[in-house]
């Protein structure tokens, strides 16, 4: 029981998936938050495009 115990302890494969998670999470929110951003210029660029058409 005990040599269980030290080879958990010694175990890393389950901390590498957490911080494999938790990478991923942070590429996902940046991923995000740049479409958002392109989004946003994107429609201003379409809105000028417009008001230069109407004159």
């Amino acid at each position: 029981m005990l040599e269980m115990m030290k080879q958990f302890i010694r175990d890393e494969e389950g901390v590498t998936a957490i911080e494999y998670g938790l990478i991923a999470a942070l590429i996902a929110v940046v991923i995000i938050a740049a479409v958002g951003e392109v989004g946003d210029n994107l429609k201003l660029v379409f809105e000028k495009i417009r008001d230069e058409l109407k004159l």
